[in-house]
């Protein structure tokens, strides 16, 4: 979330939070520029995960290809009362955008993208660079630190992973999370699964599950197989949900953490 003080981020009466933006930001649908905007702000809703979205001023949006919603979702969004669908090359995407309520935004339209795969937009760029699952917050800073460790996986007892090489990762908001050479992890007792995940700090992300009777999650292993250039050192490394598994840490035991991702965990 924004940095608490800091003179650039302004609140709505709504509880909005927003921030003009400098960076040049586009969105793509099939072979159709959606928007193009050089004067974009970053707004952060009061409810749900606090990542931020983007919203443009109406001229740098195709607005001719954004009709009245058929069925919007009103009182979302903070309590957004107006929806568009967005209609390009015969095909339609319900809801795809919407303008916030406060004041402050009016004259803004923002677009629905956040962690969605099948609806929205297509590609959104900042500057020449692809951005995935949702815009990068600005107060939002990710290290990959290399290490030497002793980091320890266990499931249900059984050690899956042991190494003395890790890359630690910290990520504002969430606990550090273990990434762990491939060849230190033992594999064998896992199976890919065909779920899949973005990150716009980190790359698209493949999972595994454990193939043995344990209580455990599916999905519970990940990697990036082509992390973002800003934490490339987690190449060829796997990470586990701290909050599913028990990790030893130069032996001593974690704590398992509660994060956001908590109750999406399912058996």
């Amino acid at each position: 979330m924004p940095i608490p003080g800091d003179r650039s981020v302004r609140t709505t009466p709504e509880g909005l939070l927003w921030e003009p933006c400098e960076r040049w930001v586009r969105g793509v649908k099939g072979e159709v520029t959606v928007v193009d905007s050089r004067h974009p702000v970053l707004v952060w809703e009061p409810e749900g995960i606090p990542v931020p979205r983007y919203a443009f001023p109406r001229e740098e949006v195709r607005t001719d290809l954004l009709h009245p919603a058929e069925k919007p979702p009103t009182g979302t969004h903070t309590g957004s009362q107006i929806f568009y669908d967005l209609e390009v090359g015969g095909e339609r995407v319900e809801n795809a955008a919407w303008t916030f309520p406060a004041a402050d935004l009016a004259g803004h339209i923002a677009f629905e993208w956040f962690l969605r795969w099948d609806d929205g937009l297509d590609h959104w760029y900042e500057e020449e660079e692809e951005i995935f699952g949702h815009p990068r917050d600005p107060h939002h800073r990710v290290d990959a630190l290399r290490s030497s460790r002793h980091v320890q996986v266990e499931i249900d007892g059984t050690v899956v992973a042991d190494t003395r090489r890790p890359v630690l990762l910290f990520e504002t908001g969430l606990p550090e999370r273990y990434y762990i050479p491939v060849e230190d992890v033992r594999l064998d007792l896992f199976e890919p699964t065909a779920h899949k995940s973005l990150c716009p700090y980190k790359g698209n992300a493949r999972y595994w599950s454990f193939s043995r009777e344990a209580d455990v999650p599916r999905n519970v292993v990940w990697s990036y197989p082509e992390p973002l250039p800003a934490v490339g050192a987690i190449e060829g490394h796997l990470a586990f949900y701290n909050e599913a598994v028990d990790l030893v840490v130069d032996g001593e035991r974690q704590e398992r953490p509660v994060t956001l991702f908590s109750k999406s965990l399912t058996k």
